[in-house]
């Protein structure tokens, strides 16, 4: 965290805030309470905004509002950051299918670990995961709060295609690929909940801020639930962070 918030130009039409350079909760959380505090002032001129682990980029029209009005606009709303309360997280649970076709890399991580299968299933299912930020593909969560007992390096070699949907694990990190492409995870399982549809008019499903808790199902549950998603009959529970 910086003693103060850095304000750098990024071309003639954004702005980059930068709360600081490490990874922390603490310094998202201002991130994010900026983020929301623009959010609702609805400025003159800003076209777009994108939250990231340490900093927010402001994106704005200079034909609309000029620079200097800009920063001292955000200026003022930063002074009173502290004074901002967020909208109560959630947690989203995701049914994940783990092993087998739908998580080639599940053996590796395992052996990598010097764990069993199952350990490793409950190690990544036993925590709730922080949503730092969305980025890389359309609806992508890095996220935060994965044991240490699992972190297993990257693939040598990246795949051409990761399929939509799976879960995989690079160093400390898990998350899920919200559409088919490729990479280089450690693929571990798959689920069968959509990250990001274009056609709806919310089209991420999860945000920063909040949590996700992946849980074990079967082949035929994972089925089940694929189905039930193309019929437009499946819905993720979810639950207010910290109530059990």
């Amino acid at each position: 965290m910086y003693p103060k918030t850095r304000y750098l130009l990024a071309g003639d039409r954004a702005i980059v805030l930068e709360f600081g350079n490490e990874i922390s909760k603490e310094v998202n959380l201002l991130v994010r309470k900026l983020y929301y505090s623009i959010s609702k002032k609805n400025i003159e001129g800003i076209e777009e905004m994108v939250p990231t682990y340490c900093s927010l980029i402001v994106y704005y029209n200079p034909q609309r509002v000029k620079y200097s009005v800009l920063t001292k606009k955000i200026k003022e709303l930063e002074n009173s950051i502290t004074e901002i309360t967020l909208p109560t997280a959630c947690v989203t649970e995701i049914p994940t299918l783990y092993g087998g076709e739908y998580g080639p890399d599940l053996k590796f991580v395992a052996q990598h670990s010097k764990l069993s299968i199952k350990e490793v299933i409950k190690i990544h299912t036993e925590k709730e995961c922080f949503i730092y930020m969305l980025g890389f593909l359309p609806g992508f969560v890095y996220l935060g709060g994965m044991s240490d007992k699992i972190n297993t390096p990257r693939l040598e070699k990246p795949r051409l295609e990761v399929l939509e949907g799976s879960v995989g694990i690079a160093g400390k990190q898990t998350g899920i690929y919200p559409i088919g492409s490729p990479g280089g995870w450690q693929i571990i399982g798959r689920t069968p909940i959509k990250l990001y549809d274009p056609q709806k008019k919310f089209p991420f499903l999860l945000k920063s801020g909040d949590y996700i808790k992946f849980y074990p199902i079967n082949k035929e549950q994972f089925k089940e639930i694929e189905k039930k998603i193309d019929e437009e009959n499946y819905n993720c529970k979810v639950k207010p962070y910290g109530r059990v």
